[in-house]
């Protein structure tokens, strides 16, 4: 990387300027671990430019969620007749309101904003002042000095899997934390399944199930796999983009509950707390 600040987009110098913008002015109240907490402030104000997109996006996600069952019994019902059964499935979706690509068209929007965001911070917790200083727009925003790199005595710039000889185990918590709100989120995200006989057995007299057998296992391994991985690669980056990525899966568990509610999450509380 030549220990030049990334420019393969032109959002990430705007981005590290508005890092700065918020490290001199946690700096200027004296607040400790300023980078630290400018990478948390600078990853909210990206989720509150992105609410309505995400949240229009997860809108979209939640009403194909509610179609399955509906789909399913489309597929059943037309298995052998291709044509027929793209021609319901539009029918359907126009019946009900929904576009099959309203879903991925926030999230395609999203994705240069994301990627921008993850390696700016890649390069922040990494290079020198001097990397940085290069790229401000003002003569004001430059850095006289280093910055901690260190947040609540955890250097971001560092790996788990290298501080864990140097820090003993405790360091995994940083892993094993980013592993459990991702899988909070995944869980938040699946709709919640019929609870009672009664509902089970509606969807059944309505030909619903289908292909429901097949959708859940692949949604129960999407929603355990998701989290393994999160975790792995937060155990191999720099603690300062698991920092990143922890506040924008706490924000984005928030948004999912204002928007959709606990959704599967449901289930697992209230197996907690003995409801049925």
């Amino acid at each position: 990387m030549n220990g030049d600040i990334s420019n393969f987009l032109y959002l990430s110098h705007p981005l590290i300027n508005v890092i700065v913008v918020i490290y001199q002015s946690l700096n200027f109240l004296h607040i400790p671990f300023a980078l630290g907490f400018s990478i948390i402030v600078l990853t909210i104000v990206i989720r509150l430019v992105l609410y309505p997109l995400t949240t229009s996006q997860l809108k979209a996600t939640k009403k194909m969620q509610e179609l399955n069952p509906h789909l399913a019994k489309l597929k059943e019902k037309h298995k052998d007749d291709a044509k027929t059964l793209q021609a319901e499935t539009m029918k359907l979706y126009k019946e009900f309101g929904v576009n099959p690509m309203a879903g991925c068209l926030p999230l395609l929007i999203q994705l240069p904003l994301i990627y921008a965001l993850y390696n700016v911070l890649q390069d922040v917790v990494k290079y020198n002042i001097a990397s940085v200083n290069k790229v401000l727009y003002s003569e004001q925003l430059k850095l006289t000095k280093a910055w901690d790199l260190t947040f609540f005595g955890l250097p971001l710039g560092q790996n788990p899997s290298h501080l864990i000889l140097t820090m003993g185990w405790m360091v995994l918590l940083v892993p094993i934390l980013t592993g459990v709100f991702q899988l909070i989120q995944s869980k938040m995200m699946i709709t919640a399944a019929p609870k009672t006989a009664e509902e089970k057995n509606k969807l059944a007299k309505k030909g619903e199930k289908g292909s429901e057998d097949f959708t859940s296992a692949m949604q129960t391994q999407m929603t355990y796999l998701m989290p393994v991985m999160i975790g792995f690669f937060s155990y191999n980056f720099p603690i300062g983009l698991s920092l990143y990525w922890n506040t924008f899966t706490i924000f984005g568990i928030i948004q999912q509950y204002k928007v959709s509610g606990l959704g599967g999450l449901k289930e697992w509380i209230d197996k907690i707390y003995g409801k049925k």
